[in-house]
């Protein structure tokens, strides 16, 4: 289970590195969207679970990246 949490962090941290051009709203649903997944791989969710995870997480953090640039 380590190994995944580092994999998902290791991946989060790159995914981030390529938002320089983006919006802060753009940047949280990115970031939601793969926190949003990662927990849901993690917990051991079937791939629905999964994808549901990642498309709330990415609404949300949507959401409060508007809220936070505003």
């Amino acid at each position: 289970m380590n190994k995944r949490v580092v994999a998902m962090a290791c991946a989060m941290i790159v995914i981030l590195t390529g938002c320089e051009n983006m919006s802060s709203g753009q940047k949280g649903a990115v970031a939601g969207g793969a926190l949003g997944t990662g927990i849901g791989m993690v917990s051991g969710g079937s791939f629905g679970q999964v994808v549901g995870a990642g498309l709330i997480g990415g609404a949300v953090g949507y959401i409060g990246g508007s809220a936070i640039g505003k």
